[in-house]
């Protein structure tokens, strides 16, 4: 199986996508973090600016260790920044910042796929430890009924995957929207929170297609796309 041309081109092409997406979040991260906001406001002081502008007062900004390690915990309503970030005054620092209260705000407004996320984490977690495993277990020894288990818990990272994609469009252009409409970024800084935001969200995108990828191919040799059960 690992030795399958097939299989091997759909690991050439994750590879590739996922080296692709990198280069261009770094590339567009290393640019705009050089060029700072017109009112200086660091990544926390936007992050709270937009919050209190939207009325959400349960939310706490704290800062994380690690590059790009921004993410907002709903579970725990904290918002956390990465050093650059937390502490940076630039165009990268404030597209970020802004793009991780776009999800506290989602938060706030039962946005659903946003939700529908949340609860298929643990889905998402069995489905891309175990499930890739069990249906080569089940190729392995002979046992169909098992490699089909497999398929449905990978299928289920798949939906995350899919399901992650609409949660981060939409936090972005909250985030967008947010920093126009209250004046913190200039009309020329927004077109770098673009671009950043843009290239974070390719990351995504590459990630889906190459879980759809892995998924056709395991229902290929299962036979339930005219392949082959092994």
């Amino acid at each position: 199986m690992f030795l399958d041309p097939l299989y091997l081109l759909i690991l050439a092409v994750g590879f590739v996508l996922s080296l692709g997406t990198q280069f261009w979040v770094k590339n567009r991260v290393n640019k705009w973090v050089k060029v700072p906001t017109s009112r200086g406001m660091t990544g926390r002081d936007i992050a709270q600016a937009i919050l209190r502008a939207k009325g959400i007062t349960n939310v706490t900004v704290e800062q994380t260790p690690g590059f790009l390690s921004d993410h907002y915990d709903p579970s725990s309503r904290t918002l956390r920044l990465s050093p650059d970030i937390y502490s940076g005054r630039s165009v990268t620092a404030a597209g970020i910042a802004a793009h991780e209260v776009g999800h506290a705000i989602q938060h706030k407004e039962g946005y659903w796929p946003m939700s529908i996320r949340q609860k298929m984490v643990p889905v998402a977690n069995i489905g891309t430890n175990l499930g890739v495993w069990i249906m080569i277990a089940g190729l392995f020894i002979g046992l169909t009924g098992l490699a089909k288990i497999g398929v449905l818990l990978f299928a289920g990272f798949v939906g995350f995957t899919l399901v992650t994609l609409p949660v981060e469009f939409d936090a972005s252009a909250r985030a967008k929207r947010a920093l126009a409409d209250y004046n913190i970024v200039a009309p020329r800084e927004l077109g770098g929170v673009s671009q950043v935001l843009s290239a974070a969200a390719a990351t995504y995108v590459a990630a889906a297609v190459t879980a759809i990828l892995q998924l056709l191919y395991w229902l290929y040799r299962l036979g339930f796309l005219g392949g082959r059960r092994d």
